[in-house]
């Protein structure tokens, strides 16, 4: 079978496991737990009749599934990215979700390719574990970027409750109100829990701990301070959603300062791999005449190293931290 056909039927079959992940997450769990309507999940809850302690106990069971880790290396990173992403999946579950997709996937290049038995046990167990992983990296990535845009939003809003006379959980409460998830459920868990007697401060720190945003922890520890020494709250938090912004925009000005950096570094770590490709496309027999000498295999080793420290210099070149 020609290498193009074989190479499009891998690259469909990556993307039909990545739709099967995704059905099987919102067959489970239900539309909302995506966390993207303009209604924040804890307020749809409790327009449904639900109670606001029933509310919270589900929220906190969601948010403790990725308690407590492992020392194996795989399953403790994809529990991290599961807990920033809060997906209600456990880590022992998507582990379980891997290894299910890489059986149909060696059902599926079983009946649409002539792969090798070998090769195909190897590429269905990359893209079982790939996928699962992927997905699992995107959600996070997309939940902790939305975190970070709303956060300066919600700050302000508990300034101007502040500054009408409102207590802090008060504030808090109207701005997980008004702001959307991701993070309007989890700062009116937060309220909720503060209600029922636990310390704003910690409340705040452990949401910051988890989802591993400063700006977050900044704000942990200017309610910890204003409630161990007192002062003007909502100065203070005025203060910081100025520099949460100012943060912000910094960010994106140097993102945007270091793209024309980081697309000349993915197409330079891209280009030999493309190349090769068109080779074997255009001519699959050009490297014929040297694949049986000694040499060929150790060099290819050799170029696949430098193509990945090249990759991950350029990659380390560009990621400024703001």
């Amino acid at each position: 079978m020609p290498i193009s056909f074989s190479t499009l039927i891998y690259i469909a079959i990556f993307g039909a496991i990545l739709l099967v992940i995704q059905g099987i997450y919102l067959i489970t769990f239900g539309r909302s737990i995506e966390h993207d309507s303009k209604l924040n999940r804890r307020l749809e809850m409790m327009q449904k009749g639900r109670g606001k302690k029933d509310v919270m106990e589900q929220l906190r069971r969601e948010r403790s599934v990725h308690k407590g880790q492992l020392s194996i290396p795989l399953y403790g990173l994809l529990q991290e990215r599961a807990r920033k992403g809060n997906i209600a999946f456990s880590a022992r579950s998507l582990m379980l979700l891997m290894v299910g997709l890489s059986v149909l996937s060696f059902v599926l290049l079983n009946l649409l390719t002539e792969t090798d038995l070998a090769v195909s046990v190897g590429l269905s167990a990359a893209i079982g574990f790939g996928a699962v992983f992927f997905w699992v990296s995107s959600k996070a990535r997309k939940r902790i970027a939305a975190i970070e845009e709303q956060l300066p939003e919600a700050i302000d809003l508990m300034v101007r409750s502040l500054r009408v006379g409102h207590p802090f959980s008060a504030a808090l409460t109207i701005a997980a109100d008004e702001i959307p998830d991701p993070l309007g459920s989890e700062l009116g868990l937060i309220a909720d829990e503060i209600s029922y007697g636990r310390d704003a401060s910690e409340a705040l720190a452990e949401f910051g701990d988890r989802v591993e945003l400063q700006d977050i922890r900044f704000l942990a520890v200017a309610v910890g301070i204003q409630q161990k020494s007192g002062g003007n709250l909502a100065e203070i938090l005025d203060g910081l959603s100025k520099v949460v912004r100012a943060r912000f925009k910094l960010f994106r000005r140097v993102r945007a300062i270091t793209a024309e950096a980081k697309w000349s570094g993915m197409f330079l770590s891209g280009f030999p791999i493309a190349a090769m490709l068109m080779i074997q496309l255009i001519k699959p027999d050009y490297y014929d005449n040297v694949k049986e000498t000694a040499y060929y295999l150790p060099l290819a080793v050799v170029v696949c190293i430098f193509l990945v420290v090249n990759i991950l210099y350029m990659r380390k070149m560009t990621d400024i931290k703001v």
